[in-house]
């Protein structure tokens, strides 16, 4: 048989997708997956597996025979629960049909970024950002301008550093507050002066709220929900995963105006074709009956808050802003910026997995991002750990 010579395969596909970046996340965890005793603090989910409540709603609906292909826009059902849960939590006038039920939170902001940002087009994002916003606008042909917040006691946006970043090519701002992996929780005030730059110059904001209801003061996270006209340009990434441990579900849903829908739907067909069923009643019990789930969790996140971010200060070899919201601490690590290296000798030398801070963009230099949605038991040998390592 003739011997014949593979081609460069990535040569040969599109050149701004072979050029995408692999994840720094990713890359890390790879490396220490397998590693016996570690404590693994890089990925962005919760330890506990999902409420029993939630599995049988979807084992009853495989049993009634729920496997058939299903609405693109998610079964009437759950998108009046996700109606009613949000009117509940954020106000009226937010009927079913604004609601598109998505493959997770993912989908739902790649569809978002497909209706408002084409090829060579920009947004803004505000950084540190999770590194898939970037992603979601690269696949798509489109490029991310960031904007840094500052750091300090708590991270805070400023206005004016948002509106010198637009240039004729922004068609958007992706904003995240809740914020992974800062934990920043933007203020109303703060919210009214993005939708003032939005308006000013007739871009779309694509508001990634997904940890509004994880926050350490009060009932959630002020919303744009709470600010926004009926006219405003704004699209609402939601998803199940992080309020009731659903990360490996994958369901989510986008919020926008009804007239879109047509489109929306259309998007989903030529993509996923629908969420499956029993996914999809399973996601209807969380949102129905999940609020006592929702509020035990936030205990256990502040109190594992707490530990962490007490033990890391206390070696005074770090600074960090204590969060407000999400279940992430970001701190900086003194006299040591490669944080790529330190990631991966924080695996070999103490034991615990940390997604280093470079790959989530500007200001994330010198940081560690370390997710505390764990047992207090295992966050506070994580923190001895890292505590005793960081003081050697």
């Amino acid at each position: 048989m003739q011997s014949i010579t593979e081609p460069d395969w990535r040569a040969l596909i599109r050149p701004e997708i072979s050029a995408m970046e692999h994840s720094g996340i990713v890359e890390v965890s790879d490396y220490g997956r397998h590693r016996q005793g570690l404590i693994p603090l890089w990925v962005g989910e919760g330890d506990l597996p999902t409420p029993a409540f939630i599995a049988e709603a979807a084992k009853a609906s495989i049993d009634k025979g729920e496997t058939f292909y299903t609405y693109q826009a998610g079964v009437p059902e759950l998108r009046a629960a996700i109606s009613r849960y949000m009117t509940a939590h954020y106000g009226p006038g937010l009927p079913p049909e604004r609601f598109y039920v998505t493959i997770g939170g993912m989908q739902a902001l790649d569809l978002a970024v497909k209706m408002t940002v084409g090829p060579g087009e920009e947004a803004l994002v505000l950084a540190p950002a999770w590194p898939n916003f970037a992603g979601a606008l690269e696949s798509n042909g489109a490029r991310a301008v960031f904007v840094e917040l500052e750091a300090g006691p708590s991270w805070r946006l400023d206005p004016a550093r948002l509106e010198a970043a637009v240039t004729p090519k922004t068609r958007a701002i992706l904003f995240n507050s809740p914020a992974n992996p800062t934990g920043y929780v933007a203020s109303r005030e703060e919210l009214v002066a993005v939708l003032d730059v939005a308006r000013k110059h007739g871009l779309w904001i694509i508001a990634d709220e997904i940890y509004g209801r994880l926050v350490y003061s009060g009932h959630r996270a002020p919303s744009f929900h709470d600010a926004m006209a009926a006219d405003d340009r704004i699209l609402f990434v939601q998803t199940l995963s992080k309020n009731w441990a659903m990360t490996g579900w994958r369901i989510g849903w986008l919020e926008a105006p009804a007239a879109l829908g047509p489109v929306i739907e259309n998007l989903v067909q030529y993509s996923s074709s629908g969420v499956p069923v029993p996914v999809q009643r399973a996601a209807t019990a969380a949102l129905d009956h999940g609020e006592g789930f929702i509020a035990g969790e936030v205990r256990r996140f502040e109190r594992c808050r707490d530990i962490m971010a007490k033990g890391l200060l206390a070696t005074e070899r770090v600074e960090l802003a204590i969060p407000e919201g999400a279940f992430y601490l970001f701190p900086k690590v003194l006299h040591d910026g490669d944080t790529r290296r330190l990631a991966f000798r924080l695996i070999d030398e103490a034991g615990v997995g940390a997604a280093p801070g470079y790959a989530f963009g500007p200001g994330g230099e010198g940081r560690l991002r370390l997710c505390f949605a764990r047992a207090p038991s295992i966050v506070e040998e994580a923190t001895r750990r890292l505590a005793a390592w960081l003081s050697r």
